[in-house]
């Protein structure tokens, strides 16, 4: 597959970094270390306090991606501002000052949800209610455009090649929150495909493995199954693998300064170890599920609608700020 442009970008909404080389079916996103602030944020905590939600520097982690064949696309806004890790309708009706038009019907939210209510707990992020259009408007300029950006970069290598992998990228603290029921000092790493479900289980075993080799700790599903965009965009019937990597903010960031530690470029280096063993696999495994769909005269194209049937607020969480204590399961 011949590549287009190296770089593409919705300023201060979102970024694609194109296969510096030739392409391979891997896609990498991470829709949590955006940082670029929209004027029309009225926040009214503090911005340092805000920013603990930010997934810091999980895009220059894995910025080698387009190196390798991999494409790597990333979130500029916060994910404070809006989710993108979250469905259009995970939303809490008590933050709006009226009802959604009908043709947004918000469902019982998860513990956090699209738009969230608090900075920490006691602490609100708004100091009134929120109009609908606001909302709206949020979804329309940043969360479509970046779903729409994943989603052509997934559909389009998954029709050139007959099968797609994504890693959804992310961090996390150090200790997980006692009020989510996650207490103690998390691992080095945590895999999410939601109990087997978004992708095959040779492809988190691989990650795994690779991981493990370089004498990092590795949990799979817990405490982090995946969320919205590893459920919206796998199918693995359909050759469509998606996982969701969590890592430890320890491992390259004081947590409190927000400052790079020592070990961000040892972390790097293994990172991009991983993106190569990945990116070899995916192209490797392609070959042969080609192979398989001819022998069996299966077609490669799948229609997916990552719009329908959302449970991830339900013992799938990725609300791994651990400053949200007020936000219950369901």
């Amino acid at each position: 597959m011949a590549k287009t442009a190296t770089w593409f970008e919705i300023p201060g909404v979102v970024r694609r970094r194109d296969p510096e080389h030739d392409a391979v079916p891997l896609v990498l996103d991470s829709p949590h270390s955006g940082a670029h602030y929209p004027e029309e944020f009225a926040f009214c905590c503090p911005l340092p306090m805000l920013r603990r939600a930010e997934d810091a520097y999980v895009d220059q982690l894995y910025d080698a991606a387009p190196v390798y064949g991999a494409t790597l696309v990333a979130a500029l806004f916060p994910r404070s501002y809006i989710d993108a890790n979250r469905a259009a309708d995970d939303l809490d009706p008590a933050i709006l000052t009226r009802p959604l038009p009908p043709s947004l019907k918000p469902r019982p939210v998860s513990r956090v949800g699209l738009v969230r209510r608090h900075a920490r707990p006691g602490i609100p992020i708004y100091d009134s209610k929120l109009d609908p259009e606001d909302v709206l408007a949020r979804i329309e300029r940043y969360h479509q455009p970046y779903h729409r950006v994943l989603d052509d970069s997934v559909d389009r290598l998954h029709n050139a090649f007959g099968a797609v992998w994504h890693i959804n990228c992310h961090s996390m603290p150090s200790y997980g929150n006692r009020s989510l029921g996650r207490c103690g000092e998390h691992g080095d790493f945590v895999l999410g495909d939601r109990d087997g479900t978004t992708c095959a289980p040779e492809f988190t075993q691989l990650v795994a493995a690779t991981l493990r080799g370089m004498g990092y700790n590795v949990k799979v599903n817990d405490p982090y199954k995946g969320v919205e965009l590893v459920r919206a965009f796998s199918d693995p019937g359909a050759q469509r693998h998606s996982l969701q990597v969590e890592v430890n903010r320890k491992l390259y960031m004081d947590e409190k300064t927000r400052a790079r530690a020592p070990g961000f470029a040892k972390l790097k280096a293994d990172l991009d170890t991983l993106l190569k063993e990945v990116a070899a696999y995916a192209n490797a495994r392609c070959a042969e599920v080609v192979g398989e769909h001819h022998h069996h005269g299966h077609g490669h194209h799948h229609g997916h609608d990552h719009h329908h049937g959302h449970d991830h607020g339900h013992g799938h969480g990725h609300d791994h700020d651990h400053d949200h204590p007020h936000d219950h399961k369901h």
